[in-house]
């Protein structure tokens, strides 16, 4: 193992807890760098981004095919208004754990529009996986179980008494709180029942417990048997020990390494989550791990994270792009693969070399093309070593001699030259 320097590891902090350093951010100590962006506290730039109403859905057309077009233009428009602003807060927010920690659990309880139909519910969901980003995970989890999008994307509203719809207490169980191989067949139709009454509509704001269509009667999960409802179900369910280790493995495996964590590393952890499942305490003890300062422990990062990081880096805000310019962005990302509020499935994105494809490099090139266009590269063009100039502006520790050669030849064009490094192996993975 080789321990990163203090100014590397301060380096992946900003990497793995936000989307990257705003210049000078890599001039703090890792300490104080860990205790801002995990202390919470006011967010000047994140306040001045609020959240968009999109307003509610356009009206189901009927038969009328030119009526059905201007609906999913209408749609579309808002999907596109609800990336953007995202994108744009992500890059705006000062404190950015707390952006990055909501993009987690977007892809966590991964949920679509593409089924739920509806971009101000997938708004109001995004502000409650925030307002529990770094918080309890017990809150989190008892909001998402009935949360309105997530109801429509697993179909709640099909679970009612007597013919309870499976779809959402097996995924609440397999992808979200326990993993494969923790719970039965049994199990998913008992907690079925237990979730049944839930019922959301697209133009609502919130999701209803229908008393008629939930079942009363005691159900057997886990071993144990109650009257259990959404809630008991959640808080037996994340009461197993298996829950800790599953949530703690999935926050491992985006914020450090794919590669599991080692048995007493994974019981430090567990730990540090206790038994009030504080995300904030598990994240902190994960920072001061040995593999979190490894300098051989990479990740690919995720497309969002990577156009986030470089638009931070480069000063480039989203929502203060033309028309045009700012359209452009959420057709970049859905060029490399990953649009918010569009995971491909409840599984959520892929991680790793699934982002390394030669379709999502030629993406990756276009979207820096675009950022380096509307970037201020005045302290590149002027630098003696240019090439360690937007090394410094991207925040990469050091560039090997191949890509150092290969951007030597773009020293003359500023924007060349950053859009180039944008896509270069040091600043596409995380190291």
């Amino acid at each position: 193992m080789v321990v990163l320097s203090e100014r590397a590891a301060v380096r992946r902090l900003h990497d793995r807890l936000g989307f990257g350093p705003r210049a000078g951010e890599l001039d703090r100590g890792f300490a104080e760098t860990r205790d801002r962006l995990l202390g919470g506290g006011p967010d000047a730039g994140a306040a001045a981004t609020p959240m968009p109403d999109p307003g509610p859905p356009p009206d189901a057309p009927g038969r009328d095919p030119a009526a059905k077009q201007r609906a999913r233009r209408t749609t579309q428009a808002q999907v596109t208004q609800a990336v953007g602003w995202w994108l744009d807060r992500m890059v705006a927010a000062d404190l950015a754990s707390v952006e990055r920690l909501t993009w987690f659990w977007h892809g966590h309880f991964a949920t679509g529009e593409q089924k739920v139909r509806s971009p101000r519910l997938m708004l109001a969901q995004n502000r409650t996986q925030r307002e529990h980003a770094l918080g309890s995970f017990t809150d989190l989890a008892r909001a998402m179980v009935v949360d309105p999008a997530m109801l429509l994307w697993l179909d709640g509203n099909s679970n009612k008494a007597g013919k309870p719809n499976e779809n959402l207490s097996r995924e609440f169980m397999e992808l979200f709180t326990l993993g494969i191989g923790h719970y039965t067949e049994d199990d998913v139709r008992e907690a079925a029942r237990a979730l049944t009454g839930w019922t959301a509509k697209r133009d609502a704001t919130g999701a209803q417990l229908v008393a008629k269509r939930h079942d009363n009667g005691v159900k057997r999960i886990l071993g144990a048997s109650a009257d259990f409802d959404a809630g008991s179900f959640v808080d037996l369910v994340l009461g197993r020990p298996d829950s800790a280790a599953f949530v703690t493995g999935r926050l491992w495996s985006r914020l450090v390494s794919t590669t599991p964590p080692p048995p007493d590393t994974l019981n430090r952890l567990v730990a540090a989550y206790g038994s009030r499942r504080d995300i904030g305490a598990l994240v902190r003890a994960i920072t001061g791990e040995a593999a979190f300062h490894d300098s051989e422990t990479s990740l690919v990062k995720q497309p969002v994270e990577w156009l986030a990081g470089l638009l931070r880096a480069l000063g480039v805000r989203p929502g203060k792009l033309d028309e045009k310019a700012r359209d452009q962005l959420p057709a970049a990302l859905r060029g490399m693969g990953q649009v918010p509020f569009q995971p491909p499935s409840v599984g959520g994105w892929a991680a790793g070399g699934a982002w390394l494809t030669t379709s999502a490099g030629v993406a990756r090139l276009h979207a820096a093309q675009l950022v380096a266009a509307h970037a201020d590269l005045g302290v590149v063009a002027k630098a003696r070593d240019k090439v360690a100039a937007i090394g410094d502006l991207l925040g990469v520790d050091a560039w090997s001699d191949r890509t150092r050669n290969a951007l030597a030849g773009l020293a003359g064009n500023a924007r060349e030259l950053s859009t180039v490094a944008a896509c270069a192996p040091e600043y596409v993975v995380s190291g």
